[in-house]
């Protein structure tokens, strides 16, 4: 990540909005925002390979679903650049391999650490684990508030946006379905 191009365009749209970047409170933002942007977009400088996340796996018979629900999620919409943020629900059956949970949620966290929609989120998630674990079926919704709705055009504070993706048999068998949704609450 180039701090020094985020802060010098921070200080441009500082002066854009009829700022002075020089004043006493923003004199160090354009480097706040600079430390902000590599946190928040981490992702973008991780070097190892998506599948890596979900490496360590375990055997097991198991066939039964396994669902980590209401994980925190933030990413920063990549049409404003204004963060949204809600809980990810995220559920498998297995084949014949499991991971620990935290491997989950790491999986959420690695692909909201970047500009994002919520639509592509959802899916890149449910995808890597289908294609890593290659279980019988994925289930995951988000459920995110989105600050470009709440702040500013329509400003529908209220407003939840909801996305899928079910592959496998979540998405051929509506009793696997009905079960998940059952179980987020949905």
């Amino acid at each position: 990540m180039d701090s020094k191009k985020i802060e010098d365009g921070f200080r441009l749209i500082l002066e854009g909005i009829g700022e002075n970047p020089n004043r006493d409170g923003l004199l160090k933002t354009p480097s706040r925002i600079a430390k902000m942007y590599a946190e928040v977009f981490s992702s973008l400088e991780d070097n190892s390979n998506e599948e890596s996340i979900l490496s360590t796996q375990f055997i097991e018979k198991y066939d039964e679903m396994i669902l980590l629900k209401d994980i925190p999620v933030t990413s920063f919409c990549e049409h404003h650049f204004l963060p949204f943020s809600g809980k990810a629900h995220v559920a498998y059956i297995p084949g014949n391999r499991i991971v620990g949970l935290s491997k989950l949620a790491r999986t959420v966290e690695f692909y909201a650490a970047r500009p994002q929609v919520q639509e592509r989120l959802t899916t890149q998630i449910a995808e890597l684990i289908y294609r890593t674990l290659e279980p019988r079926g994925v289930g995951v919704v988000l459920e995110c508030v989105h600050s470009c709705v709440t702040i500013r055009g329509v400003k529908k504070h209220a407003s939840v946006m909801f996305t899928s993706k079910l592959l496998g048999t979540f998405k051929s068998n509506a009793t696997t379905r009905t079960e998940f949704l059952s179980l987020i609450g949905k």
